[in-house]
């Protein structure tokens, strides 16, 4: 026990003897002079080993990025950045207070370049553009919805700057609006060809109800959305050519007699349009040829109420 004892006490003398050695080296170890900076990094007071630790947890720390609603967190080391803290530490402990030591990071800009192209692509959104649907025989409006596109080169730069500053405040990466075209309340037509009736909407609000005449069943209406590509007044009717019911007759002036009666409205369906009729009692039944008959009155109502571009929904029913 004896022995024990005293082999006990002389560990304990040798811990503390090592303890007060090394405090004495800590004490006696030269310190950098106040106020003074390696980079960003105030190492005023410092020996050289707790400046190296400063520096080196300033500049080899993650960087920050957040991208809208998105962070990311990437180490330096990934861009192979290196920074000669040993030198610029060596150099702060011969210089006067108050003195900036530079410190000039290095890293490779091309794997800076791809990791922004990488989080530009996982953030890109694209615009989507307004519509209009129907729903029930009614149009319903959706406007567009911007989208966004990283600023790649302006994010590089930002992210220098972090490495060669040692800052690591939250990098906001500047983004690109991006916009598509939208939708405005305006005429829109709704056609249902199963009822033989044609309907005026301005935006979602109904305006105006009419009978009107639709194809036979041989040379049927088209189904589909289209638009409004021409406006005539008191057209000139052609025989369509390629028809064979149209074979031997030839144009008709502006008149009384012209099938299109007054006015024209044709459609992005080629051959296809609206229009006034010589025949009035057709309006109500499928007798055309595929256009959408009106009376003349009516024709010319609408004409006045409608544009080139003008949305025309035909429908089954």
């Amino acid at each position: 026990m004896k022995q024990a004892g005293s082999l006990l006490c002389i560990v304990v003398c040798a811990l503390a003897v090592g303890g007060n050695v090394a405090r004495a080296q800590s004490s006696s170890a030269p310190t950098i002079a106040a106020g003074v900076m390696i980079g960003t990094v105030n190492v005023g007071g410092m020996t050289a080993w707790h400046a190296t630790v400063a520096v080196k947890t300033a500049y080899y720390a993650p960087l920050a990025v957040r991208v809208a609603h998105h962070g990311f967190s990437i180490e330096p080391a990934q861009f192979h950045t290196a920074a000669p803290v040993r030198a610029a530490v060596h150099t702060a402990l011969a210089a006067p207070a108050n003195t900036v030591v530079p410190l000039a990071p290095t890293f490779d800009w091309t794997r800076v370049h791809k990791w922004v192209k990488t989080v530009a692509a996982e953030t890109h959104r694209a615009a989507r553009p307004g519509t209009i649907v129907l729903h029930h025989g009614h149009p319903v409006l959706f406007h567009d919805h911007p989208g966004r596109a990283l600023r790649i080169h302006a994010t590089r730069l930002l992210i220098r700057h972090a490495i060669d500053t040692g800052t690591r405040t939250t990098i906001v990466a500047p983004l690109r609006v991006l916009t598509a075209p939208d939708v405005k309340a305006g005429p829109i037509i709704v056609i249902h060809r199963g009822y033989n009736r044609l309907v005026l909407f301005h935006g979602s609000h109904r305006i105006r109800l009419f009978p009107v005449a639709t194809g036979q069943a041989i040379y049927p209406t088209p189904l589909g959305r289209f638009e409004i590509v021409i406006k005539e007044m008191n057209p000139w009717w052609y025989p369509p050519t390629q028809d064979a019911w149209a074979k031997g007759l030839k144009p008709v002036p502006p008149g009384p007699g012209n099938p299109l009666g007054t006015r024209w409205m044709g459609l992005s369906s080629p051959g296809v349009g609206i229009h006034g009729t010589d025949e009035p009692w057709s309006i109500g039944h499928s007798e055309s040829h595929g256009c959408i008959r009106m009376q003349v009155p009516d024709a010319e109502w609408l004409y006045q109420r409608v544009r080139v571009g003008t949305p025309v929904f035909i429908v089954s029913r």
